[in-house]
């Protein structure tokens, strides 16, 4: 499988690599270098260059680097356009991956709520992130963004006698514009991760 990851990155790095480098800077927005784009990824420098994606200078073969390499040919000029925030299931054609997406970005970070109380300023720096607008309600309610222009909203809710903790995760209202949906949902598994290891 790792085998095969690596060959769509290369796949759609020859294809990034095929068109303007300058309209692709502007749209993802990255900084130019040389024959490389850079900019922020996951918490990560990311760098993306013809012979592979590099995070903090290690290579990204796996599927960070396919959802890097999409968001690199879709990405469109548009600014990111937070509200109002959609659901993943408000996503075109969502269908077939909305269980997924809730059993990988949500309910994995359900045990770790609490631990948001005190820890989510490190998440914050990690991910660009800060407070959620208060109307979107929630105990603790914050927004990242993994990409440049993908902002993902959590809305998390502390237990208490009658409920237990729960997790919503939102997207930008425009997000679709790019990234495809698949693609998004990874997106979700993958910040949600990042999260998780910033909160051990």
């Amino acid at each position: 499988m790792a085998g095969n990851y690596a060959t769509i990155v290369q796949n759609n790095l020859a294809r990034f690599f095929a068109g303007d480098l300058d309209e692709r800077a502007a749209a993802l927005p990255a900084r130019r270098d040389k024959d490389a784009l850079v900019f922020s990824a996951f918490g990560a420098e990311c760098r993306m260059a013809a012979e592979g994606i590099f995070l903090d200078g290690t290579l990204e073969s796996g599927p960070r680097g396919i959802i890097i390499s999409l968001y690199g040919l879709h990405a469109v000029a548009d600014p990111c356009r937070t509200e109002p925030w959609r659901s993943f299931k408000e996503m075109p054609d969502s269908a077939p991956y909305a269980g997924a997406f809730v059993n990988r970005t949500q309910q994995p970070l359900v045990p770790a709520v609490p631990r948001l109380v005190d820890r989510r300023d490190a998440v914050y720096r990690r991910l660009d992130g800060g407070d959620a607008p208060a109307q979107v309600g929630g105990d603790i309610a914050f927004v990242v963004r993994p990409l440049p222009k993908i902002a993902l909203c959590y809305v998390c809710y502390l237990p208490d006698e009658e409920f237990p903790a729960g997790v919503t995760c939102l997207y930008a209202n425009n997000a679709d514009r790019f990234l495809p949906t698949d693609a998004l949902a990874d997106v979700g598994e993958y910040t949600t991760q990042a999260i998780l290891d910033l909160l051990q």
